[in-house]
């Protein structure tokens, strides 16, 4: 019981990125990491300097053995995950087992990952497949920028909503 209720208290008031280095998860410098899950096996995660791992991303480490029990009562396969640097992974992704995601890359939101990424792309989908460059990406938003970072709420949202329409992101 007591055990349980420590589980609960870790779970619900240590940060994602406290109860992760906890649970084995090897994580570099300066990471932001919200409500992620990982997995049975995080001690097979490792995760880079600078990466942003936002709400509802779940990474494996392993799965589908189950289906082969009744023939091999004893099998188990894994795969380890490498997430490098300056990574940002959009919010609801799925990283497979076995994934590395090179550094400098972006994965959109709600993608599967089941292959290794290279370094320097923007990838995204179901399954996640490179969309462009990192290079490209950066060029085109550049021309959005509405330098608002370090502002705090109240005047983000002013300064947001004296803004023209034609700044904002349209697809």
């Amino acid at each position: 019981m007591f055990k349980r209720a420590l589980s609960l208290y870790r779970r619900f008031f240590w940060s994602s990125e406290k109860l992760a280095r906890f649970n084995g998860v090897n994580i570099g410098k300066n990471c932001r990491i919200q409500d992620v899950v990982f997995g049975s096996e995080p001690y097979l995660i490792t995760i880079g300097d600078n990466v942003r791992l936002t709400n509802g991303c779940k990474i494996f480490t392993h799965g589908g053995a189950g289906v082969l029990r009744v023939k091999y009562p004893n099998i188990d396969f894994f795969g380890k995950v490498v997430i490098k640097d300056n990574v940002y992974i959009g919010n609801n992704c799925l990283i497979m087992p076995g994934v590395t995601i090179g550094s400098n890359v972006l994965v959109a939101a709600g993608s599967v990952v089941t292959k290794s990424v290279p370094n320097g792309v923007v990838v995204g989908g179901n399954p996640a497949k490179v969309l462009g460059s990192i290079t490209d990406f950066e060029e085109k938003m550049l021309s959005k920028n509405v330098a608002s970072k370090g502002m705090n709420k109240t005047e983000k949202e002013k300064y947001l909503l004296s803004l023209p329409d034609s700044v904002f992101i349209k697809k």
